[in-house]
C-alpha cells in the first residue's frame, strides 16, 4: 500500500527530511573535527617530543664542545708552561756558560803579567827554577837530564820519550788551539811544546811560560 502526502502534510515531511539532512551533515562534520583533533594532538605531542630531543642532543653537544675546548685549553695551557720552563732552564744553562767562559777569560794566562801562576793550585809548591830539575804544573819537579836543563827548544826537533808524558792540562788557559789528532801540548821546562805522539816530533813551541 502506498502512501501519498498532499498539502500540509508534504510540507511537513519535506521538513523533516531537510533538518535531517542538515543534523547529518553537522554529525558528520563534528565526526571529523573530533577525528582531526584526535589525530592532531599525538602529532603536536610527536612534534614537541622531537623538538625536546633535538634540543637536548643541541645541549649535549654544546656542553662536549665546551669539554672539548676545555681540554685543549689546558692542553695548551701546560704546553706553553713546559715551554717557557724549557726557554727559562736553557736561558740559564746560556748565562751560566757565557760566565764560566768570561771568568776563564778573566783568568788566562798573560805574558805581561809575571805572578799569573801565583795563588793558582797546579803551582803550589812551585819554589822557582832548580838545577837539575824541571817544574810540570800539577806534577811538581821532576830530574832531567843536564843537557836539557836549559835547552832551548825548536820547531822540528825531537823531544825525548822521557819528557813526553807531562801534558798541559787546559790548552786554553794559554791562549792555545786545541792540538791536532795524533798531537799533545807537553810542559818541558818552562815551555809549552806540541809535539806528535808518537814520534815527539816539536810542531810548535811557546817560550818561558813562567
Amino acid at each position: 500500500m502506498a502512501f501519498c502526502f498532499n498539502g500540509p502534510s508534504a510540507a511537513f515531511f519535506g521538513a523533516l527530511t531537510t533538518e535531517t539532512n542538515q543534523m547529518n551533515r553537522l554529525t558528520k562534520a563534528a565526526i571529523v573535527a573530533l577525528a582531526l583533533t584526535t589525530t592532531a594532538a599525538p602529532l603536536a605531542a610527536q612534534a614537541q617530543n622531537r623538538d625536546h630531543r633535538e634540543y637536548r642532543q643541541e645541549r649535549r653537544e654544546d656542553r662536549r664542545d665546551d669539554r672539548r675546548d676545555n681540554r685543549n685549553d689546558r692542553r695548551e695551557w701546560r704546553q706553553d708552561q713546559r715551554d717557557d720552563r724549557r726557554e727559562w732552564r736553557q736561558d740559564r744553562r746560556d748565562d751560566r756558560r757565557d760566565y764560566r767562559q768570561d771568568q776563564r777569560r778573566a783568568e788566562r794566562w798573560d805574558r805581561n803579567n809575571r805572578d799569573w801562576w801565583r795563588g793558582r793550585p797546579e803551582f803550589r809548591d812551585y819554589r822557582g827554577a832548580r838545577n837539575g830539575y824541571w817544574y810540570a804544573p800539577g806534577r811538581g819537579y821532576y830530574r832531567v837530564d843536564p843537557r836539557y836543563q836549559s835547552y832551548r827548544w825548536r820547531q822540528g826537533a825531537y823531544l825525548p820519550s822521557a819528557y813526553r808524558g807531562y801534558y798541559v792540562s787546559d790548552p786554553y788557559y794559554y791562549n792555545l788551539r786545541p792540538a791536532p789528532r795524533g798531537y799533545r801540548y807537553v810542559h818541558a821546562n818552562n815551555d809549552i811544546l806540541l809535539i806528535a805522539v808518537a814520534t815527539g816530533l816539536i810542531a810548535s813551541v811557546l817560550h818561558d811560560v813562567y
